[in-house]
């Protein structure tokens, strides 16, 4: 099997710890275990036995990630190392060559990835964007989906966007995915991290063949622990529950306790406005940026920690972010990584004055200067 370079995993993977300003992190900026755990509860982090727990996660903690989908049980869940290996256990599981996988983009691009690397065709709908939000047509992913539709892929809230589907969009993928008989795998990490306030719709339990993956690493500030999850129809999650037995068998003994501790209800919730007022912060300095900065624009970002901007002229953006990592110790995703040229993802979770200090940096090189084009 021939799998193709993850170009923006390696680009952050190589250089996000050996620059100075790093804005391509994709959630909100990481908590200490002193800001997670009360005092009481050290003593159990303390007294954690470093043995295998439950391998598909413990049953506290499945039913708590299945108290965030209306209607879930524990039996619903499977709990991965990271949302990233929840979305490669089910494309290993689905997809099999002559297949063909419906991508809404632009997407995080994991899933397109595996697909092609498992023998699938990828068929891309892009989503349109607009002046004030990015939007799905409908009509156009029914035209992409044929008989040998396997899979419709869609990353809500999305990444690198930072938009959104509406109920009525999520709506009709999941009809669409049920009149054609193929699975619908809604990545659902940003979850939680609205700008507004409003909760996403999800994808959860509108029929039998709609798998939810999620994690704690981008709304909740916990990317070290490393723990994502599936949550879908009980016999497919037992299936992937086999496969997980050949790749990390389980969770970490204390990212399974320190992630029971996030999702109590109350902690939960201080953490869901955490985000929300981080990013609606940060937003607030990159709208004002983007106001003072000729030949940029921003479509406003309404839920998670990226958004995109769009710069004029025709530097590629690769280019433009080795420039800006050389020359200004600034860390930025390239357009490229998704498929995108003329813009550059920021990330918006993290510390103010690091993100103040990165947008101007970001301004110098972007500002047009007589005689030189970008």
């Amino acid at each position: 099997m021939q799998i193709e370079r993850f170009d923006l995993e390696r680009w952050q993977s190589i250089h996000e710890h050996t620059v100075e300003i790093n804005l391509t992190e994709s959630g909100v900026h990481p908590l200490r275990v002193r800001e997670l755990i009360e005092p009481p509860g050290l003593d159990d982090l303390l007294e954690q036995e470093l043995a295998y727990t439950q391998t598909n996660g413990t049953e506290a903690l499945r039913a708590r990630i299945a108290a965030l989908y209306e209607g879930a049980s524990s039996s619903q869940v499977l709990v991965t190392n990271g949302g990233s290996e929840a979305n490669f256990i089910c494309c290993w599981r689905l997809l099999e060559p002559g297949d063909e996988v419906v991508s809404i983009q632009p997407n995080y691009m994991q899933i397109p990835g595996l697909a092609r690397a498992f023998g699938a065709t990828v068929r891309e709908v892009w989503l349109n964007p607009g002046e004030r939000r990015w939007t799905l047509d409908l009509a156009a992913v029914r035209t992409a989906v044929t008989d040998r539709t396997r899979l419709i892929a869609v990353c809500n809230p999305n990444n690198p966007t930072g938009s959104r589907l509406t109920e009525e969009d999520v709506g009709g993928l999941c009809a669409l995915a049920d009149e054609r008989g193929c699975w619908l795998l809604a990545d659902e990490i940003y979850r939680g991290a609205e700008l507004d306030g409003w909760e996403t719709a999800s994808a959860w339990g509108r029929h039998d063949r709609v798998i939810v993956t999620g994690g704690l690493s981008k709304v909740y500030g916990l990317p070290g622990l490393r723990l994502g999850w599936v949550s879908g129809p009980t016999a497919f999650i037992n299936e992937l529950w086999g496969r997980r037995d050949y790749t990390s068998i389980a969770p970490g003994a204390i990212s399974d306790l320190l992630a029971r501790t996030a999702l109590a209800p109350s902690r939960r919730n201080q953490l869901v406005a955490r985000a929300r007022r981080i990013l609606r912060e940060n937003q607030s300095a990159v709208a004002s940026w983007v106001a003072e900065q000729p030949g940029v624009h921003q479509v406003p970002p309404e839920a998670g920690g990226v958004t995109l901007i769009r710069y004029a002229g025709t530097r590629k953006s690769s280019e433009l972010a080795e420039a800006l990592r050389t020359q200004h110790g600034l860390l930025i995703v390239p357009g490229a990584h998704f498929k995108l040229e003329g813009y550059l993802r920021l990330g918006i979770g993290g510390e103010p004055e690091s993100l103040a200090r990165g947008l101007k940096r970001l301004g110098s090189v972007l500002a047009p200067r007589p005689g030189r084009s970008l």
